[in-house]
């Protein structure tokens, strides 16, 4: 349902080339969500750009067999001139959903009052990240993708909710999220991957990945 097939991704940093991915290969099938540990600064919301086709790789195929949701937190699809009211009712016409269902979802599960109503660009990053949220999880997506490094919400009423939503989904979608913690993995997936030095290496379980993960980044 996604594919990395020999995926490399690099940038030069002005003084050296810093390696993202060298010739990785990764697949995530329908059912099987995937946790991917992976050390602060070693790219984790790179790959999930890519992932999500927002990023190209540098060689390589990524393909997709399935509606991949955009980055949990990702801003980049909507308009900072325009209301939160405007904006889901806009991105549900560009998904072909009911622009009435997606606004009144995105308003309860965000509950911003008033904000609800006003530019983007007046609002707090957390208030963007709850939006942003929101609308990702009113739209239907057969994989779900989630960044650690993606700004969180701070109100606890619409963690409980959300993180309700998103558990729920698990039962009919697929998750891939990456962290630097375990135990940010263990609510949503079985499997893992830890990505280290250009490298993807997958475990059938998360335990698996964790012992690698604790060694090469303790020693």
């Amino acid at each position: 349902m996604l594919e990395l097939d020999n995926v490399s991704k690099s940038f030069w940093t002005g003084s050296q080339r810093k390696v993202i991915l060298e010739g990785a290969s990764l697949r995530v099938t329908r059912g099987r969500s995937i946790g991917i540990l992976a050390p602060n600064g070693t790219g984790k919301t790179t790959l999930i750009r890519m992932m999500a086709g927002l990023e190209k790789p540098d060689a390589g195929d990524i393909r997709r067999n399935c509606r991949v949701s955009f980055p949990l937190g990702f801003m980049g699809g909507v308009v900072k001139k325009i209301s939160a009211m405007e904006n889901a009712r806009y991105i549900a016409r560009l998904y072909g959903l009911d622009p009435d269902y997606v606004e009144s979802f995105c308003r309860w599960l965000c509950d911003l009052g008033e904000y609800f109503d006003q530019p983007l660009g007046t609002y707090s990053q957390g208030m963007k990240a709850r939006f942003t949220f929101s609308l990702m999880l009113a739209l239907d997506f057969d994989l779900y993708l989630i960044d650690e490094g993606m700004p969180s919400s701070t109100d606890v009423g619409f963690n409980r909710r959300a993180g309700d939503i998103l558990q729920d989904r698990l039962r009919t979608t697929t998750i891939v999220i990456v962290s630097h913690q375990p135990k940010t993995l263990a609510k949503f997936a079985r499997e893992a991957a830890v990505m280290l030095n250009g490298q993807l290496r997958h475990f059938d379980s998360l335990d698996e990945a964790k012992q690698l993960y604790d060694y090469e980044t303790q020693t």
